[in-house]
């Protein structure tokens, strides 16, 4: 294995540096290619889940727009840093009023997570876009388009990111392998396409965090890397709370949280998934569903994950019983 690949962050040395190199959006690289040819550029506003190439598709752009000169016209900036107005007033606006360079027509600034933007700064965000539209051209990257104002979105084209396929996220990882030398079994492709969930960044940081083991990759290794739980305990913990074994269902959920450090809010995801794609009858899948919800809500507003996940269990119990 090339030992300098454990010495570097693998979703940045595998970042793909032209739209044709991305994987699993290509409906999206199609549509941002012909900007490319044309050399025109629109308002554009990227909107979908973490890992799923927002960020990349923007920089792969700026680079075929500008050549040699892109990192001259174009800036990254994080919403999420400082989201007040005084951020658009000041950097954005210092920015977007400059002139391009190298000969460009316009520059281009793009603005990650920008749902995390205040109303008012979002406000002035939309004057600044409209006052500098000749010389500066924004791209806004956001995980919720509906905490994006009506006024930015009827500005900009709408790109929406879908999670990435299994087809797009093995690819991607046998490329990475390949190059490394790493030897992944069927197994571990599985483990990582349900690890990362569609998520390409997930996928690449459990390749590279097993890698560093050992070049020989198998699926409990990557289960263990990401403090994840195998499906099939998750499909245990399920039945043993459906057929009202709730002392067995107990010691499960005490192995996964506290002997493997598995947290509370992750297990929720893996039961929610677990659950959707069982044959159930309609009336109990809602049941449980619902008391997931409301576990996930406690917890994020701070509740005591101990007493939640036992009343979670004790629900799942009681619900099976009443449709028995």
């Amino acid at each position: 294995m090339q030992m300098e690949g454990n010495h570097t962050i693998w979703i940045e040395k595998y970042r793909p540096r032209r739209l044709d190199e991305m994987v699993g959006q290509q409906d999206i690289v199609v549509r941002l290619q012909s900007y490319v040819r044309t050399g025109n550029l629109p308002h554009l506003l990227f909107t979908g889940s973490a890992g799923i190439g927002k960020t990349t598709a923007a920089v792969a752009l700026a680079r075929e727009l500008f050549g040699d000169s892109w990192q001259m016209n174009f800036r990254e900036m994080n919403a999420s840093d400082e989201r007040g107005i005084d951020v658009v007033r000041n950097q954005i606006k210092e920015f977007a009023r400059t002139s391009p360079l190298a000969g460009a027509t316009f520059k281009v600034l793009f603005l990650d997570e920008a749902d995390a933007l205040t109303t008012d700064a979002q406000a002035a965000l939309r004057r600044t876009m409209e006052t500098y539209a000749r010389t500066c051209r924004f791209i806004l990257s956001c995980n919720y388009s509906s905490k994006i104002i009506d006024p930015i979105q009827s500005r900009c084209a709408i790109y929406r990111f879908r999670p990435l396929d299994r087809e797009a996220v093995i690819e991607e990882i046998t490329r990475i392998a390949a190059i490394e030398g790493l030897t992944v079994t069927e197994g571990a492709l599985d483990a990582i396409v349900y690890v990362a969930s569609g998520d390409m960044r997930k996928a690449i940081n459990a390749l590279q965090g097993a890698a560093i083991l050992r070049p020989e990759i198998d699926e409990e290794m990557i289960y263990e890397i990401t403090a994840t739980a195998r499906p099939d305990e998750i499909d245990e913990l399920l039945d043993l709370s459906m057929e009202g074994r709730f002392d067995e269902a107990e010691q499960a959920l005490s192995e996964l949280i506290r002997g493997r450090g598995i947290a509370p809010n992750e297990l929720i995801n893996q039961c929610y998934r677990s659950l959707v794609r069982r044959d159930l009858p309609r009336p109990l899948k809602v049941r449980l569903i619902d008391a997931l919800g409301e576990t996930d809500f406690r917890l994020s507003e701070g509740a005591s994950s101990d007493i939640q996940m036992e009343a979670l269990l004790a629900k799942f119990v009681l619900a099976a019983e009443q449709h028995r």
